[in-house]
């Protein structure tokens, strides 16, 4: 189905109102915001923590693309926009047609095989794996975290690949907390892990692991977080800075006497904030790091054991 495309022009300090609007108010079917003056000199960067929004709502001069599914819907949406007093400084750029595109084509287009190492590779269903690769996780992007592009994930597959010889008859359970598409989990999984506990807080991300865990051959138990009980040889998680911090207490309880703690989602930068959360339980320690992400790791002293409550 063709779709109708409003643009418009509207000052920072509209942007999410309109925004708003036409989701909530309009019935826009998505709505996109970017910088008016991109590729110009008076292009304005606006970052925010990844994860985190951004520090503003909107650039000084912003475009705004709303997709309605008739030119009629777009057109009246643009007057009665317009016909707000709040909506002074609110300008319609153009009212379009959106070309017709293969949107399941394009978003594969986006997403290549993935190395871990020489010969462990995440590959979407839709390439052929590498000839090098021996060990292949199969992944389709989902509503779910965890393609294997990001460098947080592909670190934790790398830390988990490079110790499978020596690690891996330790093993016997793995819970993998915040587990999104179950990359993690999967890959622990073909790396010999037994008894894998797969958790998130989105139900989305249980049912994307279940489905992806069972593509792969990988037995796992998919779960809110409640389901993560007892010690684990090794436990996985790749969140962000934040949560991490509010977790301290629980992930270090769920690590066994001479496991392993390995964490994710961190900016280098936030290293000594994770060093400082875990200081009471276990001493973190930089272990990788790729394009200012870091990975942070832990082994649980066997001399700890019946100090930390295990949750």
């Amino acid at each position: 189905m063709a779709l109708t495309e409003l643009v418009l022009r509207a000052p920072a300090h509209l942007v999410d109102d309109v925004s708003t609007a036409l989701m909530e108010e309009l019935d826009a079917a998505s709505v996109s915001v970017e910088d008016a003056d991109a590729d110009t000199d008076a292009e304005q960067a606006l970052f925010g923590e990844p994860g985190m929004p951004a520090p503003a709502g909107g650039w000084n001069r912003s475009c705004l693309k709303a997709a309605f599914e008739t030119e009629e819907a777009a057109t009246q949406a643009a007057a009665l926009l317009l016909a707000q007093d709040w909506t002074a400084g609110l300008g319609v750029e153009a009212i379009q047609a959106v070309p017709e595109a293969d949107w399941v084509r394009l978003t594969q287009s986006q997403f290549e095989p993935v190395a871990i190492t020489a010969e462990f590779w995440v590959v979407p269903t839709w390439h052929e794996p590498p000839a090098q690769a021996r060990q292949v996780i199969r992944l389709d992007p989902g509503m779910a975290f965890g393609t294997g592009t990001h460098p947080t994930t592909r670190m934790c597959l790398k830390w988990i690949a490079t110790r499978t010889a020596s690690l891996q008859q330790k093993w016997t359970r793995v819970l993998d907390y915040g587990c999104g598409s179950g990359i993690l989990a999967i890959g622990a999984g073909l790396c010999g892990a037994r008894e894998i506990d797969a958790v998130d807080i989105d139900p989305a991300a249980v049912q994307a692991t279940e489905a992806n865990a069972q593509s792969n051959g990988v037995t796992l138990r998919a779960a809110l977080p409640d389901a993560a009980a007892g010690s684990y040889p090794l436990v996985v998680a790749n969140i962000l800075a934040t949560p991490l911090k509010l977790l301290a207490p629980l992930l270090c309880g769920h690590v066994q006497p001479g496991g392993h703690l390995v964490l994710a989602g961190i900016l280098a930068r936030q290293a000594d904030e994770l060093k400082a959360a875990y200081a009471q339980w276990l001493m973190l320690e930089v272990s990788d790091e790729e394009d200012g992400w870091i990975l942070m790791t832990a082994r649980r002293p066997i001399a700890q054991a019946g100090t930390i409550p295990v949750a």
